[in-house]
């Protein structure tokens, strides 16, 4: 099993060797893996000036599953946006044809005070966000500045979806709902683009292949708030690429960190690539309090869809809520007083209990 390991930057050069450590800790399994590191994001560009080099792009495209970290660095958000580092991971999505991003939340009983949603709100929190992910605004065409005088300044982002990009995505929420509670819905604006109003004809004509799946459909603005007050009404979302960004930040809100929070980029086969939902975090990179909990969640994502190995998922997902009932806690998740570790020792104590 050939695992790209893409550590990118800032925190991830800290997290991502605990999620590696996590694998081969698994009894059984981790000498069958086989990793093989590379740039990405602002890391190629200090090394090659490219943010997705040839030869991750190739690594990327012979492995059969990729982990990665964030990417992400102030040093480069001046230069123009197709220079920056997120352009790396953008292009490796689309070019690996990876258009389902699976953001999961549920909500640790022990952790329910790190929430900032009252208890009895929280408690029913298990939801599965699936975000269309090369699509949207993120890659339609036309886009960028029309206009730089002075007083006149113009600028254009392209909402664009083709058909058959709302079919594969929708079809991707309803075999998910299958697996779960039955029940999807529909995250659009249909009142106000043209495209959502296709977005929702499209996604009604896919539900009549799941006539066992309800379906129901809210706009964006009602989804987030009917999130906060009552999430439990939620099973599996589907929704546009930046509509899934934000709304997968309110559902890690809801657990009390992003810091928790993994994901799977899927397409047609098995390959996916792997990583948590949270960015770089610069600003405390390399002074060991990063949540490496989301990274190793994330190769638990990666062993159940690309290798179909779910009991060894269940495992590290068993792991990480042992160390957590054992009262962990990294300052991200923290209540005020309350004593915290590090990185490294977080992600040593779900090696262990891997180990058992």
């Amino acid at each position: 099993m050939k695992i790209a390991v893409l550590p990118g930057d800032g925190i991830s050069q800290e997290i991502v060797p605990h999620a590696v450590e996590v694998l081969r800790a698994l009894p059984g399994l981790g000498d069958k893996f086989e990793f093989e590191e590379a740039v990405i994001g602002g890391a190629a560009l200090d090394l090659v000036g490219n943010a997705l080099p040839d030869e991750t792009l190739a690594l990327a495209r012979q492995a059969d599953a990729i982990l990665l970290g964030a990417v992400g660095t102030p040093r480069y958000e001046a230069l123009a946006r197709r220079g920056r580092p997120g352009t790396g991971l953008l292009r490796l999505r689309k070019e690996l044809g990876l258009y389902a991003n699976l953001r999961p939340a549920r909500i640790y009983p022990v952790l329910i005070d790190a929430s900032p949603i009252k208890a009895d709100i929280v408690s029913s929190v298990d939801v599965l966000v699936i975000r269309e992910l090369t699509g949207d605004l993120y890659f339609g065409e036309p886009r960028g500045r029309v206009n730089n005088e002075p007083g006149q300044r113009e600028c254009i982002n392209t909402m664009r979806y083709t058909e058959a990009e709302i079919v594969r995505i929708a079809r991707a929420g309803f075999e998910a709902a299958r697996g779960r509670r039955h029940k999807l819905c529909s995250v659009d604006k249909a009142n106000v683009f043209e495209t959502m109003a296709m977005w929702r004809e499209i996604v009604n004509e896919v539900a009549t292949e799941y006539p066992d799946v309800e379906l129901r459909h809210l706009f964006v603005d009602a989804a987030a708030m009917a999130l906060i007050r009552d999430p439990g009404q939620f099973d599996v979302m589907v929704t546009t690429n930046l509509f899934g960004d934000i709304l997968s930040d309110v559902t890690a809100a809801l657990t009390g960190s992003i810091g928790l929070m993994p994901s799977a980029s899927l397409g047609g086969g098995s390959k996916g690539l792997y990583e948590p939902i949270h960015g770089s975090a610069p600003d405390i990179a390399g002074k060991n309090i990063a949540n490496p909990l989301g990274m190793i969640l994330s190769a638990a994502m990666m062993l159940r869809h690309s290798f179909d190995l779910p009991e060894a998922a269940a495992r590290i997902e068993a792991a990480v809520e042992q160390v957590l009932n054992a009262g962990l806690r990294t300052a991200d998740i923290a209540k005020p007083g309350e004593s915290t570790v590090g990185t490294k020792q977080m992600g040593e104590a779900v090696v262990a209990a891997v180990r058992g």
